[in-house]
């Protein structure tokens, strides 16, 4: 969480010429993502880990399996979906950190630039991880074992967000969000399997079919945007022809 908080603000650095731009329409969601945030850090500190992990993969999954497939549902009433869009990523992101997946399958539907996009995700992140690291701060939720794991997570952080910016302006915007979404897929459907078994709802093998099914999912999305570009590549070389 405390790593989040200084990488989300880089983030918001990094894009801050967008933020003129994007504030206002952000602001009914930032307000919602508050009490999202109070509810969710006082849940993470009384529900069951298991349960916790169970409901979060199989809320999570279904965004990411949108995302994966290009869903575009362009949504007039902005400004009301964003007040229950806030609450539950406020909710999701304090119990799981956790906040892309529908986030960005919002931002994506309204149609923002790829700068806005981003400034977008970084002024969301900015609130709800300072939030959420003051709530775990009241709740008593840090603990010298979890403050330990900072100096092996920090390296990998530091050297991932500066590849990933350079990967985006080296590949196509869509082809670099549909290979993340892949990569979260997978993830999620490991996760899930692991918690079936873990939580005694399904034996081992069995639980990995969840992984099965997504992974099944996930490669015919990834094929059939592959299909598209190199279909449409092939019909604007004919017309150049």
């Amino acid at each position: 969480m405390l790593i989040e908080v200084v990488l989300n603000a880089y983030v918001l650095l990094v894009n801050r010429g967008s933020f003129s731009r994007i504030w206002r329409r952000m602001l009914p969601l930032l307000i919602a993502l508050v009490p999202g945030v109070i509810v969710g850090s006082y849940a993470l500190s009384r529900v069951d880990p298991g349960t916790m992990k169970l409901v979060t993969y199989l809320v999570l999954l279904p965004f990411i399996l949108f995302q994966a497939g290009g869903l575009r549902r362009p949504i007039k009433s902005e400004h009301l979906i964003s007040l229950p869009l806030g609450l539950g990523v406020g909710v999701l992101y304090s119990i799981t950190t956790i906040s892309g997946p529908p986030l960005a399958l919002m931002l994506n539907n309204q149609g923002y630039i790829k700068e806005d996009f981003r400034a977008c995700l970084g002024l969301v992140r900015v609130v709800e991880s300072t939030l959420t690291a003051i709530a775990y701060y009241f709740l008593g939720l840090y603990t010298v074992s979890s403050l330990q794991l900072i100096p092996y997570i920090l390296p990998s952080s530091i050297i991932g967000l500066p590849t990933g910016a350079f990967l985006m302006t080296r590949m196509h915007p869509e082809t670099f969000r549909r290979i993340c979404m892949s990569f979260d897929a997978w993830v999620v459907g490991f996760g899930l399997s692991r918690v079936l078994i873990d939580l005694g709802i399904l034996p081992s093998p069995t639980a990995y079919v969840a992984l099965m099914v997504t992974a099944l999912i996930d490669l015919y999305l990834l094929s059939r945007f592959f299909g598209r570009r190199a279909a449409a590549k092939v019909a604007v070389q004919a017309r150049v022809d």
